[in-house]
């Protein structure tokens, strides 16, 4: 066997016992990440250079085999058992992808003895996940407990404070305490991931973190709750109710048996608040958001939506503007043309819109088990990696002071469903006190097939009036509507839908 022969065997031994890939090797060993590709294909290196690569992979010998990485997970549910088995499944494939063993060595959870279809049985078992947090037999923690404070918070802030590396998909968690964890994580110098707390298996975070460079964001929109989509799409596509349409998603474990966090709005706004401070670069402030939920919408807003051109979205909006931040999440009139309307059922889209790649939409599952896990598994992979970048994108002490901006004119428009009283001068009253706050009406809408059934306390019958209007303040549809509900001429709450210019 020539000397060429030898080295190339070599090569190929060292490779296939580490199951590195060729441009890993070529990249660690040769200090060429295509020296093996051109290695095959022929070439023969100088007897020099085949000396050095030989001697350094004597060097290396089983030194480059580093220790598993040993990962403790607290919290069992869906997405917690089934990152521990896509790690246990996937085991040779992940190594030989990193180079390096992922292994889960324990849980913390409530029940012991509940099924959850993954074998525990060899895992140490912790009652307490902030002990879980602080064992030394981990070196990262994961942390699917959920919930803003108690056990998540304290563990997290636990593994933290020792300089252990963890990821979350709690967004309730990042919130309200992310500036304060994120601190922490950069004090003692460890990563702090959390890809699965927005959008679940969309990358949306590594995107804002990692890729867009020097682009600069200034507006985040989309789609962040997968329950409220699936019900609006099968109310738009099917003409059932609202109600109807929740007790499916309660059924198929896509709603909580408490539905209130997902359909009012704030699961939403937990997830905008964070993409806003990494977007812009501001405090996390879920608290300044305006947030509606879409317990209110009805067949006829999904009707009417329709017949105008329009589909119904629950989004979630923040955009910079010179006077400040404006985030806001609510249901909304969105044209059918546009690529958000058509993202429909459990699926969930982020749209951003910046100076170098103009609008970039990222789509696709927004939560369950496998897409949430997914995303964990990510983070998982990069820490073991060694990436780091900040947590919020820049350091926290760089964080501005969270700056709201005030009320603006809404270019779109309005949607105004309201009950007017069926008696003469109503529609003219009406009409009279959106004039008086220089609101344009746009249309208006009055059929039979939309009339709700509503009686007056006074016993007169009403009648269902659709407006739209054109672009105008809040404030003012809102004080109009108000002076109208005072003079008597409409029964029950107004319906108030803004319409996008998407």
């Amino acid at each position: 066997m020539s000397d060429i022969q030898s080295f190339r065997q070599a090569v190929e031994s060292f490779i296939s016992a580490r199951g590195w890939t060729p441009t890993r090797f070529g990249r660690i060993v040769a200090g060429d990440p295509l020296f093996v590709f051109d290695l095959r294909e022929g070439r023969e290196p100088r007897s020099e250079t085949r000396t050095r690569i030989l001697k350094a992979m004597a060097e290396l010998g089983d030194t480059d085999t580093q220790a598993p990485l040993r990962v403790g997970v607290a919290g069992l549910g869906n997405v917690g058992a089934t990152l521990v088995r896509i790690l246990q499944k996937d085991s040779a494939e992940l190594t030989r992808k990193l180079g390096r063993q992922l292994e889960v060595v324990a849980v913390a959870a409530r029940s012991r003895s509940r099924d959850r279809g993954i074998d525990i049985s060899g895992l140490e078992w912790f009652d307490d996940p902030v002990a879980l947090a602080k064992w030394d037999g981990i070196d990262l923690f994961v942390e699917l407990i959920g919930g803003e404070d108690g056990p998540a918070f304290a563990s997290v802030k636990a593994a933290l404070e020792i300089g252990r590396p963890v990821v979350t998909a709690n967004k309730a968690l990042l919130a309200k305490h992310g500036v304060t964890l994120a601190h922490l994580a950069e004090e003692s110098g460890a990563q702090l991931g959390f890809e699965a707390a927005v959008a679940g298996g969309i990358p949306v975070i590594k995107t804002l973190r990692e890729g867009l460079g020097t682009a600069r964001i200034a507006k985040v929109f989309g789609i962040m709750n997968g329950t409220c989509n699936y019900i609006l799409t099968r109310m738009g596509n099917e003409g059932i109710s609202f109600a109807d349409c929740l007790k499916d998603a309660q059924a198929l474990g896509y709603a909580e048996a408490d539905p209130t966090f997902d359909v009012e709005g704030f699961d939403t706004a937990h997830k905008l608040s964070i993409l806003s401070t990494l977007c812009f670069g501001y405090e996390i402030a879920p608290e300044k958001i305006r947030v509606e939920g879409v317990s209110s919408i009805t067949q006829h807003d999904i009707q009417v939506a329709a017949e105008l051109g329009y589909k119904i979205k629950l989004l979630g909006i923040a955009e910079r503007t010179e006077s400040g931040i404006e985030q806001r999440v609510h249901p909304t009139f969105v044209p059918k043309g546009s690529a958000i309307a058509g993202v429909d059922g459990v699926m969930n889209a982020i749209a951003l819109e910046t100076d170098h790649v103009h609008e970039l939409l990222l789509a696709g599952p927004g939560a369950g088990g496998p897409p949430t896990a997914s995303s964990v598994l990510s983070d998982i992979l990069d820490i073991a990696r060694g990436t780091r970048v900040p947590p919020l994108g820049v350091p926290s002490a760089e964080l501005l002071p969270y700056r709201e901006a005030p009320h603006r004119a809404h270019e779109g428009g309005f949607y105004i469903r309201l009950s007017a009283k069926d008696v003469p001068g109503a529609l003219a009253a009406i009409a009279t006190r959106m004039g008086e706050k220089s609101i344009s009406i746009d249309s208006v809408i009055q059929r039979s097939d939309l009339s709700a059934k509503a009686i007056a306390p006074d016993g007169s019958p009403a009648r269902t009036v659709v407006m739209i209007t054109q672009q105008t303040l809040e404030s003012s549809v809102r004080e109009a509507l108000a002076q109208i509900a005072d003079d008597g001429f409409i029964v029950g709450e107004p319906q108030l839908i803004r319409i996008e210019k998407l």
